[in-house]
């Protein structure tokens, strides 16, 4: 079991499938907030939904509208059961907070290298960390 310990931004706990992208996610025209389909052509996720997964990329990019994309993709029930990031922007930690979807950041990089798309997790958005369990 491994385990990474992060900056506790919005509480809860999660446990699921990750979805990693190396690459920055503006929620407004990166993804459909309609699906929660990853829509940008040129991510390295396109195509793939966030949809119940612990979404897990580097920093949001992007308009104060992700926020309320992230609100209006809970509200559709597509939204991530998490999202972990090494750096937190405000329109992500803005959105996570109202749409109540538990919140990491700061976490190392080696993440990258440890966690796979598909993995199991949990995420434990009281203590800080996240447990890899395949």
């Amino acid at each position: 079991m491994l385990k990474f310990k992060g900056r506790v931004l919005v509480e809860g706990i999660a446990k699921g499938e990750v979805l990693v992208s190396k690459d920055p996610i503006s929620f407004l025209g990166d993804i459909d907030p309609e699906t929660g389909i990853i829509i940008r052509r040129d991510s390295d996720i396109q195509g793939l939904t966030i949809k119940d997964k612990i979404l897990i990329f580097p920093h949001g990019k992007g308009s104060t509208v992700g926020s309320y994309i992230i609100y209006r993709l809970k509200k559709r029930g597509c939204a991530p059961k998490a999202i972990l990031n090494l750096r937190s922007d405000p329109v992500v930690i803005i959105g996570c907070v109202i749409s109540e979807i538990p919140l990491l950041d700061m976490l190392p990089k080696e993440i990258f290298e440890k966690i796979r798309t598909g993995n199991e997790v949990v995420v434990d958005a009281y203590k800080g960390e996240v447990i890899i369990l395949k």
